[in-house]
């Protein structure tokens, strides 16, 4: 309970006091994955999680989401999730990654249609905050908004080491994909 009040602490204290009128401009997500994976000469290791929070605000065009990373599943067995978890992500230490920022392009809500447009913000990943522009599609439809990215995150920028033992198996560059369904804050 003490997490799930903080987070939305943090995220109210970034995108500043709502006034009351301007409660529908923000949306939550209520269903969303993320997945990544890392294509190696000797392997191919993918993981996901459903897990993914997070909420923005229109009228401000500011976001905030964050993923536990001990929620990421499916990889090729327990061993290289336990590693994962313990040496590369030091889960212990750095329970989640989150990116915060603004939309830059304008969205219009209201009306059902796309939009691709560039969010620039903080991603921060092992303890290791970097700013980072990352295009997004979006689709506005009925009041949902579904938001759809891919982006490539360099784990050398985040200090996350490779052990020399495992360079084969492991990409320096992990591919990483976002569906995310966001509804009114009701």
């Amino acid at each position: 309970m003490i997490r799930v009040r903080s987070y939305f602490l943090v995220f109210f204290l970034l995108i500043g006091p709502l006034s009351w009128g301007q409660t529908n401009s923000i949306y939550i997500i209520n269903k969303g994955t993320v997945r990544f994976y890392s294509e190696a000469k000797q392997e191919l290791i993918s993981a996901s999680s459903d897990q993914i929070k997070g909420a923005i605000d229109m009228s401000k065009k500011s976001f905030l989401f964050k993923i536990g990373i001990a929620s990421f599943i499916g990889f090729n067995n327990p061993l290289q999730r336990e590693h994962f978890n313990e040496n590369y992500m030091e889960t212990d230490r750095y329970p989640e990654a989150t990116y915060s920022g603004k939309i830059i392009e304008d969205v219009d809500v209201s009306k059902n249609g796309e939009y691709d447009v560039r969010s620039k913000g903080k991603l921060k990943i092992h303890g290791i905050e970097r700013e980072r522009i990352i295009k997004a599609h979006i689709t506005c439809k009925n009041g949902m908004i579904k938001i759809e990215c891919n982006f490539i995150v360099p784990l050398a920028e985040h200090d996350i080491k490779i052990p020399r033992i495992v360079m084969d198996k492991l990409a320096p560059d992990i591919n990483v994909t976002v569906t995310a369904i966001l509804a009114p804050n009701s």
